[in-house]
């Protein structure tokens, strides 16, 4: 009997906001409900840290030069293949409920889908609107409940004969931050900063210290909750340069400088004149804003699975929770995603299955976003493509992979200088203890950036001894032979996957230093 498949994805949801991954923040016992009675990866990679070609990836199976969606504003063909016509044909009713982020229009709507209805763009999080083949309609409530009301409602009307495969993609945890109103006041306690929330990106490339991604100085007051005072520069800069866009960020405060800044619901002013005591209230704003729409997500993963035990479905259900991408949580002093230093780089992943997935199992293999379309058509019996790039991670479920599963993730990320983040380009791997990365800083610049004279960089980082990532190690003789094993590495993974590198490859180092 073939299985259902489920998977739900939420957008930016960082693997430490997780409480079966141990990161002591926020407590989320339903989605440790499928760490428990599953899986727990810790070492699931993005390709590219960003959201739109992350879910090209997810449902093509692809890599972004292959699928072409390698920026926010690239959008899918739909002509394409993807993993849910692959479904459909073999059987599987389909059906995909909330952030599409692909698209919109004929040429970028869902396809291979039974059912569908998808957020335009980013969405909102009260009163959403919904676009299915009927046309926009505002859906009245919270966007995170919405989607899981369509998501069950698809299950109940199914027909009960054929397997069904389920798309359940949830707007939040995205800024900015809107909780549902009942966990307003959630996280009365403060919380603790990350070790490395004061990065000073010594020993870095050029790119950590030119991002704007800071808690201290790149949040808006609509981030943060707090009302965005009448005027120009003079309350801050603007978040990016648009006629009739007027959002602006919080300013850094100088010494012997006061600010007072004013919570949007309440009305309660906050003074201060310490800088540093400012960023930390960014930072426990920030938190607590994102936490408080995490826990509406797991509020309603504990409602779709209880609705599978309540309907016998569960036994032969595959669950998988992910996120598009990692996400940083103040650490090195930043929030958003892009690079592939760990935080961003890793998507949280639990999997229960419970005819096939051994309770409270932990890997540490390595896998990426265009292993799962393969592991959904693994599991419905179905012949994977030859075009599909990714390996079907059934054998890490069921605890068959060997020494030679696959050890190298590839990750690549396009945008270079985009207007908000200011995110250079790079690409790079991670295998289970290194990680290198090259910063080529790509003066071709596809969204509308000025390229910079930057440099190309390397970094090399011992994720072992150095799991904050604070020490480049490129330029270390002590690390020379893991750099040139490394470079290899890099050139074989980009070569199989015909992606078409920046650098100067391993071999050609190699006759040099001949």
């Amino acid at each position: 009997m073939r299985p259902n498949i489920i998977f739900i994805m939420s957008d930016d949801h960082a693997a430490r906001a997780i409480s079966a991954y141990g990161g002591g923040l926020n407590n989320t016992p339903n989605l440790d409900r499928l760490a428990n009675e599953g899986m727990r990866m810790d070492r699931c990679y993005v390709t590219n840290s960003i959201c739109t070609p992350s879910r090209a990836a997810i449902v093509t199976g692809t890599y972004n030069h292959v699928n072409q969606v390698t920026t926010l504003d690239t959008h899918i063909d739909n002509r394409l293949p993807n993993v849910a016509k692959h479904l459909r044909q073999g059987g599987y009713q389909t059906a995909i409920f909330g952030k599409w982020h692909l698209g919109e229009g004929r040429a970028h709507e869902p396809t291979g889908f039974d059912q569908w209805a998808v957020i335009p763009g980013q969405g909102v999080y009260y009163d959403p609107i919904f676009i299915d083949r009927d046309g926009p309609k505002v859906h009245p409530g919270y966007v995170t409940d919405i989607t899981t009301d369509m998501s069950i409602d698809f299950i109940k009307a199914r027909d009960k004969d054929r397997p069904f495969f389920l798309m359940c993609h949830h707007k939040a945890p995205h800024r900015h931050f809107v909780c549902d109103h009942k966990h307003e006041t959630m996280y009365e306690d403060d919380l603790p900063l990350p070790e490395s929330f004061s990065d000073d990106y010594a020993n870095r490339a050029a790119a950590a210290k030119e991002a704007k991604m800071r808690v201290k100085s790149d949040m808006t007051y609509e981030d943060l909750g707090l009302v965005q005072p009448e005027g120009g520069s003079e309350v801050g800069e603007l978040m990016f340069p648009h006629p009739n866009i007027h959002v602006r960020k919080v300013p850094e405060l100088k010494e012997g400088e006061t600010i007072t800044l004013i919570d949007v619901r309440t009305g309660e002013k906050y003074t201060f004149t310490d800088p540093a005591k400012l960023a930390e209230f960014k930072y426990q704003r920030y938190m607590k804003r994102y936490l408080r729409t995490v826990q509406s997500i797991d509020d309603n993963v504990g409602r779709l699975l209880d609705y599978l035990d309540e309907e016998g479905l569960a036994d032969n259900t595959i669950v998988i929770y992910t996120s598009d991408q990692g996400f940083f949580l103040g650490e090195h002093g930043w929030f958003d995603k892009r690079f592939m230093y760990e935080e961003s780089l890793q998507m949280p992943f639990l999997v229960r299955y419970p005819d096939g997935i051994k309770p409270g199992s932990i890997t540490r293999d390595i896998a990426t976003n265009v292993d799962f379309a393969p592991t959904f058509l693994d599991y419905a019996g179905l012949t994977v493509p030859s075009y599909m790039q990714g390996t079907s991670m059934r054998p890490v479920f069921d605890g068959s992979a060997g020494d030679d599963w696959q050890d190298v993730a590839y990750h690549r990320y396009w945008m270079h200088k985009d207007v908000i983040h200011n995110a250079f380009a790079h690409y790079g791997i991670r295998t289970e203890r290194y990680k290198l990365i090259y910063w080529y800083n790509d003066p071709l610049d596809q969204i509308g950036a000025t390229a910079g004279d930057e440099p190309p960089e390397w970094e090399l980082f011992d994720c072992e001894a150095d799991p904050f990532e604070l020490h480049n190690r490129a330029g270390d003789p002590e690390y020379a032979a893991v750099f040139r094993d490394m470079l290899a590495r890099l050139d074989a993974k980009m070569a199989e996957i015909g992606d078409v590198p920046e650098h100067v490859s391993s071999e050609v180092l190699a006759g040099l230093a001949a």
